[in-house]
């Protein structure tokens, strides 16, 4: 672990030391967080934005969300897509880039800046969680380092990111969460947030066997962008039926507002919905 991590690893304890102790996360606080890569300003917030003016708007969302619902405190996050679903093959035939450890460690000199956690977001192309998680593991060590999956982007053979919806299976989930578990141990860290990104049924399969552990919670967050009625109907199907512990809800600054309609929902909006996600991602 390079001295880089090491000081990281301190500031990030002090940091969650007063908000999470050693009990979870959820569901006493809210988790609101930007999403995107540095790389590209097409993926999200992140990339979209100069670093301080993404950061003032991402506090200002968490202050809305607080006013909103002052009972509940509020986290801000960083979802860095650390693994990137590609359109060509790359070297290795597995339709995905691995982007270099200085930009997670610029997501995680973001994150310190505003005493908030980081999301490290895996879309595995044709790899598979088994080849990907294991190389974040000097970061997931982190306390404030928590890990997404983007089922979306997870293709069966033959596919290409992008051209088909992918899937994940119960199985697969079940290893990120055992690998988060056995992290969460070693280390002596606070319990981690594993969170899947859903738009449609078959995203995730046989979620009825995806297994929690006391170290792991779980938040099947709904993806997929498009009007106020699309994005509650998507909720109410395939995210609350089959949410396993708790629910998130992604918002797309601009592709939200292509269908006609009364714009991005509002924080006293979502907090009508039922489950109350403890989850919001804006994109």
């Amino acid at each position: 672990m390079n001295r880089f991590i090491i000081a990281m690893a301190m500031l990030m304890g002090l940091c969650l030391q007063s908000a999470s102790a050693d009990r979870p996360l959820l569901p006493s606080y809210r988790i609101v967080g930007y999403y995107g890569n540095f790389e590209s300003s097409r993926m999200g917030v992140l990339g979209e934005y100069p670093p301080d003016q993404m950061l003032k708007m991402l506090s200002r969302e968490v202050h809305r969300w607080s006013e909103a619902d002052p009972k509940t405190p509020v986290i801000p996050a960083i979802e860095y897509i650390a693994v990137v679903a590609q359109g060509h093959a790359g070297e290795d035939g597995k339709y995905r880039s691995r982007m270099p450890d200085s930009q997670i460690e610029k997501a995680l000199s973001l994150a310190s800046e505003v005493n908030g956690l980081v999301i490290l977001d895996i879309q595995i192309g044709l790899s598979d969680v088994q080849s990907e998680i294991p190389r974040l593991a000097q970061y997931l060590a982190l306390p404030n380092v928590m890990l997404a999956l983007d089922p979306e982007f997870a293709m069966p053979k033959g596919s290409v990111p992008g051209e088909r919806i992918g899937s994940m299976d119960a199985r697969e989930i079940n290893y990120a969460i055992n690998f988060l578990t056995e992290i969460v141990r070693k280390h002596n860290l606070p319990p981690k947030v594993l969170i899947i990104h859903r738009f449609t049924e078959h995203m995730v399969t046989n979620h009825r066997d995806i297994i929690p552990t006391s170290e792991i919670q779980v938040v099947m967050d709904m993806d997929g962008w498009g009007s106020q009625a699309r994005k509650l109907n998507t909720y109410r199907e395939f995210i609350a039926p089959e949410s396993v512990q708790y629910t998130g809800v992604k918002l797309f600054y601009h592709e939200d507002l292509k269908e006609p309609g009364p714009g991005l929902f509002t924080p006293a909006e979502i907090l009508r919905f039922k489950p109350v996600p403890l989850f919001i991602l804006y994109q």
